[in-house]
């Protein structure tokens, strides 16, 4: 089976928000989170959102390896996240670089809360329900904004921190492909 391409900025699809899931464990909600597993894995992201392959369902996938995309992160367990909910909690925000495989070669420096709880649910309607901070926080802000048609660069606070990698990050060897 071909891997599904991730669609790109400027696609409308990206911008409309995306429907809840009604049923759980079935074949074809299985069938979408492997894909986006293979989409994930194929371009080394650190998440997807379903949005991202065309399909307008809230179902966001995250973690696992080291990414190389973002080598100095801390490892993020792989969560499989449906309908999920999220909650800032003390502690405020802090900015940090970002990209997007939806965004290709870009980073922008993207103000997110430090810590949050997230409730949802698995592909077999289980709950989901953690506290998590810093690299685990920020993904799970990221990959829940494209459940509601929102990108990473309408977050930036200043554009002068928004730029292609090569220039932003000259010499080193972040993959942002």
């Amino acid at each position: 089976m071909a891997i599904r391409p991730i669609l790109r900025m400027g696609d409308p699809r990206l911008l409309q928000a995306s429907a809840p899931v009604r049923e759980f464990g079935t074949p074809g909600l299985l069938e979408l989170i492997a894909d986006m597993e293979e989409a994930m894995r194929a371009a080394h992201g650190a998440g997807l959102a379903a949005p991202q392959i065309a399909v307008p369902s809230r179902v966001v996938i995250f973690g696992g390896a080291p990414s190389s995309r973002y080598p100095d992160a801390e490892v993020v367990p792989y969560t499989v996240l449906v309908n999920p909910k999220l909650r800032a909690l003390r502690g405020g925000r802090e900015s940090d670089w970002e990209g997007c495989l939806s965004v290709p070669g870009m980073r922008g420096l993207v103000p997110r809360y430090r810590r949050l709880r997230y409730r949802g649910f698995d592909q077999w309607g289980r709950p989901v329900d953690r506290t998590v901070s810093g690299f685990h926080a920020r993904v799970v802000q990221h990959e829940v904004d494209h459940l509601d048609g929102v990108l990473y660069p309408t977050r930036i606070e200043d554009l002068s921190k928004f730029g292609f990698v090569e220039e932003l990050f000259p010499g080193q060897q972040l993959r942002d492909d």
